[in-house]
Formats: C-alpha cells, sequence, structure tokens
C-alpha cells in the first residue's frame, strides 16, 4: 500500500502533466485547428475531473490532520483550503466553456501558474512537518483513506460546498453519484467525447 504522500505526489504529478498540456497548446486566438481545441476540452474536463476528487479528498481526510498533527496546522489548511476555494471556482467556470470561447483560454492561463504555487505550498510548506509528525502507519492510514475517497468523490467542482469534512462526508456522497450520471450521460470525461 501506498502512503498519503505517495497518493498526492502521483496525483499532483498528474496535474502537472495536464497543465504542461493545456500550456503548450495552441489555443483558439492562436489558430488552434478544431482537433487541437477539442483536445484541450478534453484535458481540461480531465484537469476538472482529477482535481475535484483530489480536493474533496483532500478537504476531508488531509487538512483535518494537518489540524490535528501541526502546532500551525490550522493556518495551513486555512490557506490551502483557500486557494482551493479560487481554483473551484476557476475550475468551475473552465468546465463550462467550449476550448473555442476566449474565456476559456483567459481561464486556463489564470488557473495555471495558481495550481503550479498551490501545489508547490503542498509540496514545501505542508508535506515536510507532515512526514516528520504521522507515523508510517498513520501516513499510510491517510493513504488509504484519501484514495477511497477520490474513487467515490465529485467529478465536478462545488464551490458553494462548504469546505469542512463533516459537510463534504455528508453531502459529498450524494453530490458524487449526480456528478457521475451527469457524466455518463453527456459522456463527459470520456476520451474523443468533448
Amino acid at each position: 500500500m501506498t502512503d498519503v504522500f505517495d497518493v498526492l505526489s502521483a496525483d499532483h504529478a498528474d496535474v502537472k502533466t495536464m497543465l504542461i498540456a493545456l500550456e503548450s497548446s495552441t489555443d483558439a486566438a492562436g489558430g488552434g485547428s478544431s482537433a487541437v481545441l477539442s483536445a484541450r476540452k478534453e484535458v481540461a474536463e480531465q484537469l476538472v475531473i482529477a482535481s475535484s476528487r483530489h480536493e474533496a479528498a483532500e478537504e476531508q481526510y488531509f487538512w483535518p490532520a494537518v489540524r490535528e498533527q501541526l502546532g500551525n496546522g490550522n493556518q495551513l489548511a486555512d490557506q490551502a483550503i483557500a486557494q482551493e476555494s479560487e481554483a473551484k471556482e476557476v475550475l468551475d467556470k473552465i468546465d463550462k466553456l467550449e476550448a473555442s470561447d476566449p474565456d476559456f483560454s483567459r481561464l486556463v492561463t489564470e488557473f495555471v501558474p495558481a495550481a503550479r504555487q498551490h501545489i508547490e505550498f503542498e509540496e514545501s510548506q505542508v508535506w515536510p512537518d507532515m512526514r516528520q509528525a504521522l507515523s508510517p502507519q498513520q501516513a499510510q492510514e491517510l493513504g488509504e483513506k484519501i484514495t477511497k475517497a477520490e474513487e467515490r468523490g465529485p467529478t465536478r467542482p462545488h464551490p458553494s460546498t462548504p469546505a469542512s469534512p463533516a459537510a463534504l462526508k455528508t453531502a459529498g456522497p450524494v453530490v458524487a453519484a449526480i456528478d457521475k450520471l451527469r457524466d455518463a450521460m453527456s459522456g463527459r470525461g470520456k476520451p474523443g467525447k468533448s
């Protein structure tokens, strides 16, 4: 089994790859072909899905652990959740736009550096102290909880849902089921279906 840092590192690596793909592809204003724009939309959908699952799982399990384990945990968790809340707002807008829309490119351009900054914050400001605070068993248990939460988590950002573990554990399964039903009906998140 993998520990929490392996799980979160893999998530971050996936997101970084998607950010590079979005950043390096030609947008509509730059003359991107319909195939390129379609690919940009697919990558954006995958980014929204991955980020939605990841952030919901962190808010349920990781940030409460940070609050509990670290003396400055409340400050770190509050800062991270504020960053995540801003990201949800932007991702919610991106998810509703076509890649040919000028706002799509503007929002992607806004999101990419903010996402990188958030990842850097977690990896450099939070993880080192959490690695020291958690026993190997605690880190593994937390990794398992986050993995399970991601599997059953929402596939869309829900900026109006409170970032509290209780709210996410209560409303999260219902919201995730609705997201997955909407995805199945629309083909969202499936390659070639954007």
